[in-house]
């Protein structure tokens, strides 16, 4: 075995003489190095991606969230609490209020009027307000507390952009007075009625934070003290539960034993039931992801075959000597294997060496930049995962000696008359 290892590497990497063997290996070597590093970026970039937006998804809101039929408020009791805790696997519980609104902003100074814009407020926990610009949300402004008595909100920038505010500056909240519990409007209300259910409050901007996600999320959403919310709009009234969960992997069952455990007319849904077309997205880019590998890995495969096919027709005449001075058919087949694998070997080294240095690079320079209202993130997001360098650097070894196993075939069949004699 180590007679066939050293005329493999004498074969692939110290020829005598500049012949063109030397420049097929180097293509070779070359070849693999960015078809491995192709595939490690192909998949870092697409985890990547997908870890850092479910991340933002998952630290927007909670894990997930118990309402009423028709988003029906109701009054927040001891007994619904203590029976969320009490499931197995929920980490933490509190009662949030949403309202859907007009923000309207002063005038400015030109004397124009203000712009109006549509938002949800939603009324949460100040504990609850702090885990969420603590998991990720940047606070890009902030101001002082105020004692004019205006509710205190936080804005998403696009938002506070629409508007044209910043933070200290007030805002007109005008909502509707709903009754029955029930949110929103039946749609069957005259203009009188409609004028008269008006509820104005006036606002001053706490907070300007940025999460990236701008469609849906960081245009629409303001988040105010659940308690100032009640005081002003819903006494004691809430729109629902949110919970967070210990593992994420089991928020289904929890979800279920939720909804269970609270009985009608209470149901419970999940983050990702919540933003069901936003995850649906995430796993088509994944989705996609096996036919690059495919792709990838066949151009490897068929560029380590040619090679092989190419250095077989250079050293015929070598190959007819070994056979002629004894050397049998299997240890000539054992040669170009272990030739292939030297090659492979080093090329995937490279690869990684390549693939590991421009993920460095960028993670710290951040030169490739994307539209964030398109992919909700600014930078290219890598993802570093070792088990996925390992798992892709044994494919393409293990795919590389698989396939070599046909040109070694083809050294082993010849005969040393025919090969001397070429």
């Amino acid at each position: 075995m180590k007679a066939e290892l050293y005329i493999a590497r004498r074969f692939a990497f110290k020829p005598r003489s500049l012949s063109k063997p030397t420049f097929i290996v180097l293509a070779s070597v070359l070849g693999i190095a960015v078809g491995t590093a192709a595939l490690i970026l192909t998949l870092s970039i697409v985890n990547g991606f997908a870890s850092v937006i479910e991340g933002k998804l998952i630290s927007f809101t909670s894990h997930l969230q118990v309402r009423q039929p028709d988003e029906r408020r109701f009054a927040e009791t001891r007994r619904d609490l203590q029976a969320l805790k009490s499931v197995p696997g929920v980490a933490s519980v509190s009662p949030f209020l949403e309202m859907n609104v007009m923000l309207r902003s002063r005038a400015g100074s030109g004397g124009a009027g203000g712009n109006i814009a549509p938002a949800m407020i939603q009324g949460i926990a100040s504990r609850e307000s702090s885990r969420f610009l603590l998991n990720g949300p940047a606070l890009l402004e902030s101001a002082p507390a105020s004692a004019d008595g205006s509710l205190p909100i936080l804005l998403g920038k696009t938002l506070a952009d629409n508007l044209g505010v910043r933070a200290g500056d007030r805002l007109m909240i005008v909502g509707i007075a709903s009754k029955n519990g029930a949110s929103g409007m039946t749609g069957g209300e005259s203009v009188l009625e409609l004028l008269s259910s008006l509820d104005l409050h006036v606002a001053r901007v706490a907070g300007i934070y940025d999460t990236g996600l701008t469609e849906g999320f960081d245009d629409i959403v303001a988040f105010a003290d659940l308690a100032r919310l009640q005081q002003l709009y819903h006494p004691g009234m809430i729109s629902g539960y949110e919970a967070n969960v210990a593992d994420l992997r089991d928020l289904k069952a929890i979800s279920e034993a939720v909804a269970s455990r609270l009985g009608y007319p209470f149901y419970s849904y999940t983050v990702y039931e919540r933003y069901a077309n936003l995850f649906e997205w995430l796993k088509l880019q994944k989705n996609i992801m096996p036919l690059l590998i495919i792709t990838i890995t066949v151009v490897a495969v068929f560029n380590i075959v040619s090679t092989l096919l190419v250095l077989i027709i250079e050293k015929t005449k070598e190959i007819g000597m070994l056979t002629a001075l004894g050397l049998e058919p299997r240890a000539v087949s054992m040669v170009f294997m272990g030739q292939a694998f030297m090659i492979s070997l080093v090329g995937i080294a490279l690869g990684n060496l390549f693939a590991l240095g421009l993920s460095l690079f960028e993670l710290r320079f951040h030169l490739i930049t994307l539209p964030e209202k398109s992919y909700f993130i600014r930078h290219v997001p890598l993802e570093i995962d070792p088990l996925q360098y390992l798992a892709v650097s044994a494919g393409v070894a293990l795919l590389t000696l698989l396939f070599a196993f046909i040109p070694s075939r083809v050294a082993a069949s010849l005969r040393p008359s025919t090969a001397l004699t070429t």
